[in-house]
Protein backbone atom coordinates (compact mmCIF):
# COMPACT_ATOMS: atom_id res chain seq x y z
CA UNK A 1 0.00 0.00 0.00
CA UNK A 2 2.92 2.37 1.27
CA UNK A 3 4.97 1.88 -2.45
CA UNK A 4 1.25 2.77 -3.94
CA UNK A 5 1.04 6.03 -2.36
CA UNK A 6 4.93 6.67 -3.42
CA UNK A 7 4.68 6.09 -6.73
CA UNK A 8 1.02 8.49 -6.82
CA UNK A 9 2.89 11.16 -4.78
CA UNK A 10 5.61 11.04 -7.26
CA UNK A 11 3.94 11.37 -10.41
CA UNK A 12 0.83 13.89 -9.70
CA UNK A 13 2.89 16.44 -7.36
CA UNK A 14 5.09 18.19 -10.01
CA UNK A 15 1.87 19.09 -12.00
CA UNK A 16 -0.31 19.74 -9.06
CA UNK A 17 2.59 22.01 -8.12
CA UNK A 18 2.73 23.70 -11.61
CA UNK A 19 -1.36 24.20 -12.01
CA UNK A 20 -1.16 25.65 -8.41
CA UNK A 21 1.47 28.14 -8.99
CA UNK A 22 -0.19 30.09 -11.79
CA UNK A 23 -3.83 30.01 -9.97
CA UNK A 24 -2.74 31.05 -6.66
CA UNK A 25 -0.05 33.85 -7.90
CA UNK A 26 -2.25 35.50 -10.43
CA UNK A 27 -6.37 34.36 -10.38
CA UNK A 28 -6.39 33.28 -6.82
CA UNK A 29 -5.34 36.75 -6.04
CA UNK A 30 -6.79 38.97 -8.27
CA UNK A 31 -10.37 37.41 -7.71
CA UNK A 32 -10.04 37.88 -3.88
CA UNK A 33 -9.06 40.97 -3.35
CA UNK A 34 -11.10 42.15 -6.12
CA UNK A 35 -14.20 40.91 -5.01
CA UNK A 36 -13.40 41.82 -1.59
CA UNK A 37 -12.71 45.36 -2.38
CA UNK A 38 -16.11 45.30 -4.66
CA UNK A 39 -18.25 44.57 -2.11
CA UNK A 40 -16.39 46.69 0.56
CA UNK A 41 -17.13 49.80 -1.44
CA UNK A 42 -20.72 48.91 -2.61
CA UNK A 43 -21.24 47.91 1.07
CA UNK A 44 -19.31 51.36 1.78
CA UNK A 45 -17.40 48.92 3.91
CA UNK A 46 -20.15 46.99 5.96
CA UNK A 47 -17.32 45.38 7.81
CA UNK A 48 -16.35 48.43 9.54
CA UNK A 49 -19.85 50.15 10.13
CA UNK A 50 -21.65 46.68 10.91
CA UNK A 51 -18.93 45.16 12.93
CA UNK A 52 -20.48 45.70 16.50
CA UNK A 53 -23.56 44.86 14.99
CA UNK A 54 -21.95 41.26 14.35
CA UNK A 55 -20.12 41.08 18.04
CA UNK A 56 -23.33 41.42 19.39
CA UNK A 57 -25.38 38.93 17.92
CA UNK A 58 -22.82 36.59 18.55
CA UNK A 59 -21.77 37.48 22.23
CA UNK A 60 -25.01 38.80 23.27
CA UNK A 61 -26.39 35.89 24.18
CA UNK A 62 -23.64 33.31 24.07
CA UNK A 63 -24.72 29.43 25.04
CA UNK A 64 -22.96 26.45 24.52
CA UNK A 65 -25.84 24.80 24.82
CA UNK A 66 -28.22 25.97 22.14
CA UNK A 67 -32.02 25.32 21.47
CA UNK A 68 -33.10 22.34 19.27
CA UNK A 69 -34.15 23.29 16.16
CA UNK A 70 -36.66 21.12 14.00
CA UNK A 71 -34.74 21.73 10.86
CA UNK A 72 -31.67 23.69 10.35
CA UNK A 73 -29.56 25.42 13.22
CA UNK A 74 -29.69 28.56 15.54
CA UNK A 75 -27.52 31.43 14.52
CA UNK A 76 -24.76 30.53 16.90
CA UNK A 77 -24.79 26.79 15.95
CA UNK A 78 -24.48 27.95 12.47
CA UNK A 79 -21.79 30.17 13.19
CA UNK A 80 -19.74 27.62 15.10
CA UNK A 81 -20.13 25.35 12.21
CA UNK A 82 -18.01 27.83 10.15
CA UNK A 83 -15.88 29.06 12.43
CA UNK A 84 -15.12 24.95 13.16
CA UNK A 85 -14.58 24.92 8.69
CA UNK A 86 -12.35 28.13 9.16
CA UNK A 87 -10.37 27.40 12.43
CA UNK A 88 -8.06 24.40 11.42
CA UNK A 89 -4.83 23.44 10.00
CA UNK A 90 -4.98 26.63 8.05
CA UNK A 91 -4.20 28.28 11.44
CA UNK A 92 -1.53 26.43 12.62
CA UNK A 93 0.03 24.40 9.73
CA UNK A 94 -1.39 26.62 6.92
CA UNK A 95 0.38 30.14 8.93
CA UNK A 96 3.43 28.02 9.34
CA UNK A 97 4.11 27.43 5.75
CA UNK A 98 3.12 30.53 4.58
CA UNK A 99 5.58 31.91 7.26
CA UNK A 100 8.47 29.87 6.01
CA UNK A 101 7.61 30.48 2.42
CA UNK A 102 6.88 33.61 2.20
CA UNK A 103 8.44 35.48 5.57
CA UNK A 104 6.72 36.86 8.60
CA UNK A 105 5.10 39.79 5.82
CA UNK A 106 2.72 36.48 4.81
CA UNK A 107 0.80 37.36 7.52
CA UNK A 108 0.02 41.13 7.08
CA UNK A 109 -1.32 39.89 3.38
CA UNK A 110 -3.56 36.95 5.23
CA UNK A 111 -4.89 40.36 7.30
CA UNK A 112 -5.36 42.43 4.05
CA UNK A 113 -7.21 39.71 2.25
CA UNK A 114 -8.93 39.02 5.96
CA UNK A 115 -10.43 42.73 5.78
CA UNK A 116 -11.54 42.54 2.38
CA UNK A 117 -13.17 39.18 3.02
CA UNK A 118 -14.93 39.78 6.05
CA UNK A 119 -17.49 42.10 3.07
CA UNK A 120 -17.25 39.06 0.98
CA UNK A 121 -18.16 36.59 3.55
CA UNK A 122 -21.36 39.10 4.27
CA UNK A 123 -22.37 38.95 0.66
CA UNK A 124 -22.02 35.02 0.62
CA UNK A 125 -23.94 34.60 3.74
CA UNK A 126 -26.61 36.77 2.79
CA UNK A 127 -26.94 35.15 -0.52
CA UNK A 128 -27.01 31.90 1.02
CA UNK A 129 -30.18 32.83 3.63
CA UNK A 130 -31.90 34.39 0.38
CA UNK A 131 -31.24 31.80 -2.22
CA UNK A 132 -31.63 28.36 0.60
CA UNK A 133 -34.49 26.04 0.00
CA UNK A 134 -36.15 23.43 2.18
CA UNK A 135 -36.45 19.77 1.21
CA UNK A 136 -39.85 17.64 0.94
CA UNK A 137 -38.27 16.04 4.20
CA UNK A 138 -37.39 19.53 5.98
CA UNK A 139 -33.93 19.99 5.67
CA UNK A 140 -32.28 22.85 4.96
CA UNK A 141 -30.02 23.63 1.57
CA UNK A 142 -28.44 26.68 0.41
CA UNK A 143 -25.25 27.66 -0.43
CA UNK A 144 -22.98 28.85 -3.68
CA UNK A 145 -25.15 25.96 -5.87
CA UNK A 146 -28.11 27.67 -5.32
CA UNK A 147 -27.16 30.81 -5.78
CA UNK A 148 -25.11 30.05 -8.76
CA UNK A 149 -27.89 29.07 -10.40
CA UNK A 150 -30.10 32.58 -9.37
CA UNK A 151 -27.90 34.81 -10.90
CA UNK A 152 -27.79 32.65 -13.66
CA UNK A 153 -30.55 30.79 -15.32
CA UNK A 154 -30.55 27.98 -17.79
CA UNK A 155 -27.41 25.86 -19.08
CA UNK A 156 -24.65 28.33 -18.41
CA UNK A 157 -25.11 28.53 -14.36
CA UNK A 158 -26.29 24.96 -13.87
CA UNK A 159 -22.75 24.50 -15.41
CA UNK A 160 -20.88 27.14 -13.22
CA UNK A 161 -22.68 25.55 -10.51
CA UNK A 162 -22.06 21.52 -11.44
CA UNK A 163 -18.52 22.60 -11.37
CA UNK A 164 -18.54 24.28 -8.06
CA UNK A 165 -20.41 21.03 -6.56
CA UNK A 166 -17.83 18.89 -8.05
CA UNK A 167 -14.69 21.35 -7.21
CA UNK A 168 -16.48 21.28 -3.95
CA UNK A 169 -16.65 17.91 -2.78
CA UNK A 170 -12.98 16.65 -3.95
CA UNK A 171 -11.62 20.21 -2.16
CA UNK A 172 -13.36 20.13 1.27
CA UNK A 173 -15.28 16.66 1.15
CA UNK A 174 -12.30 14.32 -0.07
CA UNK A 175 -9.14 16.56 -0.27
CA UNK A 176 -9.95 18.71 2.47
CA UNK A 177 -10.45 15.74 5.26
CA UNK A 178 -7.07 14.22 3.86
CA UNK A 179 -5.67 17.70 4.88
CA UNK A 180 -6.91 17.71 8.31
CA UNK A 181 -6.10 14.08 9.34
CA UNK A 182 -2.69 14.73 7.86
CA UNK A 183 -1.74 17.21 9.84
CA UNK A 184 -3.07 15.05 13.34
CA UNK A 185 -1.77 12.07 12.54
CA UNK A 186 2.01 13.77 11.73
CA UNK A 187 1.37 15.96 15.03
CA UNK A 188 -0.02 13.05 17.06
CA UNK A 189 3.13 10.53 15.88
CA UNK A 190 5.74 13.57 16.84
CA UNK A 191 4.13 14.41 20.20
CA UNK A 192 3.32 11.04 21.32
CA UNK A 193 4.57 8.52 19.06
CA UNK A 194 1.35 6.91 17.68
CA UNK A 195 1.71 5.57 14.42
CA UNK A 196 -0.74 8.12 11.79
CA UNK A 197 -2.73 5.42 10.30
CA UNK A 198 -3.69 4.32 14.46
CA UNK A 199 -5.20 7.78 14.22
CA UNK A 200 -6.89 7.16 11.02
CA UNK A 201 -8.75 4.32 12.07
CA UNK A 202 -9.44 6.24 15.44
CA UNK A 203 -10.86 9.56 13.19
CA UNK A 204 -12.68 7.58 10.83
CA UNK A 205 -14.75 5.99 14.06
CA UNK A 206 -15.78 9.02 15.64
CA UNK A 207 -16.72 11.27 12.30
CA UNK A 208 -18.61 8.21 10.88
CA UNK A 209 -21.08 8.60 14.55
CA UNK A 210 -21.26 12.08 13.65
CA UNK A 211 -21.75 12.06 10.01
CA UNK A 212 -24.48 9.30 9.99
CA UNK A 213 -26.37 11.73 12.79
CA UNK A 214 -27.12 14.31 10.95
CA UNK A 215 -27.03 18.37 11.02
CA UNK A 216 -28.34 18.56 14.65
CA UNK A 217 -25.78 16.27 16.00
CA UNK A 218 -23.36 18.08 14.01
CA UNK A 219 -24.69 21.30 15.16
CA UNK A 220 -24.46 19.88 18.78
CA UNK A 221 -21.17 19.24 18.68
CA UNK A 222 -19.58 22.17 17.02
CA UNK A 223 -20.95 24.39 19.43
CA UNK A 224 -19.47 23.06 22.18
CA UNK A 225 -16.21 22.41 20.61
CA UNK A 226 -15.40 25.66 19.04
CA UNK A 227 -15.30 27.87 22.12
CA UNK A 228 -13.27 25.43 24.25
CA UNK A 229 -10.83 24.53 22.03
CA UNK A 230 -10.55 28.76 20.56
CA UNK A 231 -10.23 29.25 24.11
CA UNK A 232 -7.34 26.78 25.17
CA UNK A 233 -5.42 27.66 22.19
CA UNK A 234 -5.67 31.26 23.09
CA UNK A 235 -4.70 30.98 26.66
CA UNK A 236 -1.55 28.65 25.56
CA UNK A 237 -0.71 31.34 23.26
CA UNK A 238 -1.15 34.22 26.02
CA UNK A 239 1.60 31.95 28.02
CA UNK A 240 4.06 31.86 25.53
CA UNK A 241 3.99 35.77 24.66
CA UNK A 242 4.07 37.05 28.14
CA UNK A 243 6.95 34.96 28.51
CA UNK A 244 8.26 36.45 25.45
CA UNK A 245 7.28 39.99 25.89
CA UNK A 246 10.08 41.78 25.07
CA UNK A 247 9.83 40.49 21.84
CA UNK A 248 6.53 41.06 20.81
CA UNK A 249 7.40 45.16 19.38
CA UNK A 250 9.91 43.36 17.10
CA UNK A 251 7.82 40.74 16.32
CA UNK A 252 4.86 42.99 15.31
CA UNK A 253 7.59 45.25 13.52
CA UNK A 254 8.99 42.35 11.34
CA UNK A 255 5.18 41.69 10.17
CA UNK A 256 4.62 44.77 8.78
CA UNK A 257 8.72 45.82 7.18
CA UNK A 258 9.05 42.19 5.46
CA UNK A 259 5.23 42.25 4.12
CA UNK A 260 7.21 44.82 1.78
CA UNK A 261 10.60 43.97 2.01
CA UNK A 262 10.11 40.18 2.37
CA UNK A 263 13.84 39.67 -0.14
CA UNK A 264 15.87 40.34 3.24
CA UNK A 265 14.23 37.51 5.12
CA UNK A 266 13.20 35.11 1.97
CA UNK A 267 16.15 35.77 -0.05
CA UNK A 268 16.20 35.92 -3.63
CA UNK A 269 15.15 38.77 -6.21
CA UNK A 270 12.72 41.38 -4.30
CA UNK A 271 10.24 40.38 -7.34
CA UNK A 272 10.62 36.58 -6.75
CA UNK A 273 10.13 37.65 -2.57
CA UNK A 274 6.94 39.97 -2.97
CA UNK A 275 5.28 37.16 -5.00
CA UNK A 276 5.93 34.58 -2.58
CA UNK A 277 5.11 36.62 0.32
CA UNK A 278 1.70 38.00 -1.38
CA UNK A 279 0.92 34.36 -2.85
CA UNK A 280 1.35 33.08 -0.10
CA UNK A 281 -0.77 35.19 2.54
CA UNK A 282 -3.92 34.98 -0.14
CA UNK A 283 -2.78 30.99 -0.42
CA UNK A 284 -3.22 30.52 2.92
CA UNK A 285 -5.64 33.10 3.97
CA UNK A 286 -8.11 31.41 1.51
CA UNK A 287 -7.14 28.39 3.29
CA UNK A 288 -7.47 30.05 6.70
CA UNK A 289 -11.13 32.31 6.81
CA UNK A 290 -12.15 30.95 3.32
CA UNK A 291 -13.74 33.90 2.59
CA UNK A 292 -14.41 34.23 -1.35
CA UNK A 293 -13.88 30.14 -1.80
CA UNK A 294 -17.87 29.11 -1.21
CA UNK A 295 -17.69 27.09 1.75
CA UNK A 296 -18.95 28.87 5.24
CA UNK A 297 -22.30 29.50 3.27
CA UNK A 298 -23.86 26.26 3.42
CA UNK A 299 -23.55 26.55 7.13
CA UNK A 300 -24.99 29.96 7.48
CA UNK A 301 -27.95 29.13 5.23
CA UNK A 302 -29.05 26.38 7.59
CA UNK A 303 -29.06 29.48 10.20
CA UNK A 304 -32.66 30.33 12.09
CA UNK A 305 -32.59 33.94 11.01
CA UNK A 306 -35.65 36.81 10.05
CA UNK A 307 -33.36 38.48 8.27
CA UNK A 308 -30.57 37.67 5.96
CA UNK A 309 -28.67 40.64 6.99
CA UNK A 310 -28.92 39.11 10.74
CA UNK A 311 -26.57 36.29 9.99
CA UNK A 312 -24.52 38.17 7.03
CA UNK A 313 -23.09 40.59 10.08
CA UNK A 314 -22.89 37.11 12.30
CA UNK A 315 -20.35 35.63 9.42
CA UNK A 316 -18.18 38.38 9.23
CA UNK A 317 -17.27 37.72 13.32
CA UNK A 318 -16.06 34.60 12.03
CA UNK A 319 -13.43 35.84 9.61
CA UNK A 320 -12.55 38.19 12.27
CA UNK A 321 -11.78 35.55 14.95
CA UNK A 322 -10.13 33.12 12.16
CA UNK A 323 -7.58 35.43 11.01
CA UNK A 324 -7.16 38.22 13.50
CA UNK A 325 -7.68 36.58 16.93
CA UNK A 326 -6.41 32.75 16.28
CA UNK A 327 -4.38 32.82 13.66
CA UNK A 328 -3.03 35.95 14.37
CA UNK A 329 -1.80 34.55 18.12
CA UNK A 330 -0.29 32.01 16.38
CA UNK A 331 1.57 33.88 13.82
CA UNK A 332 2.98 35.90 17.01
CA UNK A 333 3.98 33.21 19.02
CA UNK A 334 6.21 31.59 15.91
CA UNK A 335 7.99 34.93 14.88
CA UNK A 336 8.43 35.74 18.79
CA UNK A 337 10.39 32.65 19.46
CA UNK A 338 11.69 31.56 16.12
CA UNK A 339 12.33 34.74 14.15
CA UNK A 340 13.65 37.13 16.48
CA UNK A 341 17.57 37.75 17.55
CA UNK A 342 18.23 34.32 19.25
CA UNK A 343 15.67 32.65 17.14
CA UNK A 344 16.59 29.68 14.78
CA UNK A 345 14.70 31.13 11.81
CA UNK A 346 16.18 35.00 12.44
CA UNK A 347 18.42 34.79 9.02
CA UNK A 348 15.85 32.78 7.41
CA UNK A 349 14.75 29.59 6.22
CA UNK A 350 18.03 28.49 5.48
CA UNK A 351 21.21 26.30 5.88
CA UNK A 352 20.72 23.75 8.68
CA UNK A 353 16.95 24.45 9.29
CA UNK A 354 15.29 23.34 6.50
CA UNK A 355 16.11 19.39 7.42
CA UNK A 356 14.46 20.08 10.82
CA UNK A 357 11.96 22.21 10.72
CA UNK A 358 8.63 22.34 8.63
CA UNK A 359 5.10 23.84 8.35
CA UNK A 360 4.26 21.05 10.43
CA UNK A 361 6.74 20.79 13.73
CA UNK A 362 6.76 24.91 13.22
CA UNK A 363 3.80 25.79 15.84
CA UNK A 364 5.19 22.78 17.82
CA UNK A 365 9.06 23.95 17.72
CA UNK A 366 7.82 27.30 18.72
CA UNK A 367 5.35 26.43 22.20
CA UNK A 368 8.06 24.18 22.69
CA UNK A 369 10.51 27.28 22.98
CA UNK A 370 8.82 28.06 26.03
CA UNK A 371 6.90 25.18 27.61
CA UNK A 372 9.51 22.58 26.65
CA UNK A 373 9.71 20.86 23.86
CA UNK A 374 7.90 17.86 24.81
CA UNK A 375 4.95 19.93 26.63
CA UNK A 376 5.14 22.53 23.52
CA UNK A 377 4.33 19.47 20.92
CA UNK A 378 1.75 17.56 22.95
CA UNK A 379 -0.06 21.06 23.02
CA UNK A 380 -0.10 21.56 19.85
CA UNK A 381 -1.21 18.52 18.85
CA UNK A 382 -4.05 18.12 20.87
CA UNK A 383 -5.28 22.01 19.60
CA UNK A 384 -4.78 20.86 16.27
CA UNK A 385 -6.57 17.32 16.94
CA UNK A 386 -9.76 19.41 17.98
CA UNK A 387 -9.27 22.41 15.34
CA UNK A 388 -8.63 19.43 12.63
CA UNK A 389 -11.91 17.26 13.62
CA UNK A 390 -14.28 20.34 13.97
CA UNK A 391 -12.84 21.23 10.23
CA UNK A 392 -13.91 17.38 9.17
CA UNK A 393 -17.08 17.32 10.39
CA UNK A 394 -18.47 21.28 8.81
CA UNK A 395 -16.75 20.33 5.86
CA UNK A 396 -18.25 16.96 5.38
CA UNK A 397 -21.58 18.67 5.58
CA UNK A 398 -20.64 21.25 2.82
CA UNK A 399 -19.37 18.01 0.05
CA UNK A 400 -22.52 16.39 1.10
CA UNK A 401 -24.95 19.36 0.44
CA UNK A 402 -23.50 19.13 -2.99
CA UNK A 403 -23.84 15.75 -3.61
CA UNK A 404 -27.04 15.64 -2.73
CA UNK A 405 -27.59 18.64 -5.21
CA UNK A 406 -25.64 16.46 -7.89
CA UNK A 407 -26.67 12.94 -7.36
CA UNK A 408 -28.93 12.61 -4.54
CA UNK A 409 -32.36 14.75 -5.20
CA UNK A 410 -34.18 11.27 -5.66
CA UNK A 411 -32.74 9.25 -2.78
CA UNK A 412 -30.66 12.09 -0.56
CA UNK A 413 -30.57 9.27 2.21
CA UNK A 414 -28.75 7.04 -0.01
CA UNK A 415 -26.47 9.55 -1.53
CA UNK A 416 -25.56 10.84 2.32
CA UNK A 417 -24.11 7.05 2.75
CA UNK A 418 -22.40 6.38 -0.17
CA UNK A 419 -20.74 10.05 0.43
CA UNK A 420 -20.11 9.62 3.89
CA UNK A 421 -18.11 6.18 3.14
CA UNK A 422 -15.91 7.75 0.22
CA UNK A 423 -15.19 10.28 2.23
CA UNK A 424 -13.71 8.19 5.70
CA UNK A 425 -12.13 6.19 2.91
CA UNK A 426 -10.40 9.39 2.21
CA UNK A 427 -9.61 10.72 5.88
CA UNK A 428 -8.14 6.93 6.24
CA UNK A 429 -5.69 7.92 3.48
CA UNK A 430 -4.66 11.23 4.38
CA UNK A 431 -2.76 9.69 7.50
CA UNK A 432 -0.96 7.52 5.12
CA UNK A 433 -0.24 9.86 2.27
CA UNK A 434 2.53 12.61 2.17
CA UNK A 435 2.20 15.96 3.64
CA UNK A 436 3.20 18.07 0.69
CA UNK A 437 0.92 16.45 -1.70
CA UNK A 438 -2.06 16.61 0.38
CA UNK A 439 -1.61 19.74 0.58
CA UNK A 440 -1.02 20.84 -3.47
CA UNK A 441 -4.11 18.95 -3.97
CA UNK A 442 -6.19 20.81 -1.57
CA UNK A 443 -5.20 24.19 -2.62
CA UNK A 444 -5.88 23.39 -6.46
CA UNK A 445 -9.43 22.39 -5.72
CA UNK A 446 -9.90 25.85 -3.28
CA UNK A 447 -8.77 27.60 -5.76
CA UNK A 448 -11.26 26.03 -8.26
CA UNK A 449 -13.93 26.72 -6.13
CA UNK A 450 -13.63 30.20 -6.23
CA UNK A 451 -14.21 30.99 -10.01
CA UNK A 452 -18.00 30.34 -10.17
CA UNK A 453 -18.31 31.92 -6.86
CA UNK A 454 -16.87 34.93 -7.27
CA UNK A 455 -18.46 35.02 -10.68
CA UNK A 456 -21.83 34.69 -8.87
CA UNK A 457 -20.86 37.21 -6.44
CA UNK A 458 -20.21 40.01 -8.59
CA UNK A 459 -23.35 39.10 -10.46
CA UNK A 460 -25.86 39.11 -7.58
CA UNK A 461 -24.17 42.55 -5.92
CA UNK A 462 -27.95 44.49 -6.48
CA UNK A 463 -28.93 41.55 -3.95
CA UNK A 464 -26.77 41.84 -1.55
CA UNK A 465 -26.46 45.43 -1.39
CA UNK A 466 -30.16 45.96 -1.16
CA UNK A 467 -30.13 43.57 1.93
CA UNK A 468 -28.00 45.54 3.58
CA UNK A 469 -28.92 49.03 2.86
CA UNK A 470 -32.77 48.04 3.66
CA UNK A 471 -31.94 46.77 7.08
CA UNK A 472 -29.35 49.48 8.27
CA UNK A 473 -32.21 52.01 6.99
CA UNK A 474 -34.32 50.90 9.80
Amino acid sequence: MESIVAKLDAALYPAVCSVNTYLSNYILVFLLVAVGLWYSIKTRFIQVRCFGEGMRRVFGNLTLNGKKHDSGMSSFQALATAIAAQVGTGNIVGASGAILTGGPGAIFWMWVIAFFGMATIYAESTLAIKTRVKAADGTIHGGPVYYITTAFKGGFGKFLATFFAVAIILALGFMGCMVQSNSIGECFQTAFGIPSWIVGVALVIICGIIFLGGVQRLAAVTEKIVPIMAAIFLLGGLIVLIFRIQYLPATIGMIFKYAFEPQAIVGGTFGYAIKQAVSQGAKRGLFSNEAGMGSTPHAHAQANVKDPHDQGVVAMIGVFIDTFVVLTLNALVIICTLYTADGPLAGGYVGDVTSTLSKTNLAQTAFGSVMGAGLGAKFVAICLFFFAFSTVLSWNLFGKINAIWLFGKKNPKACTVIYTLIALVFILMGTMMSNDLVWELTDMFNNLMVIPNVIALFALTKMVVGSAESKIAQ
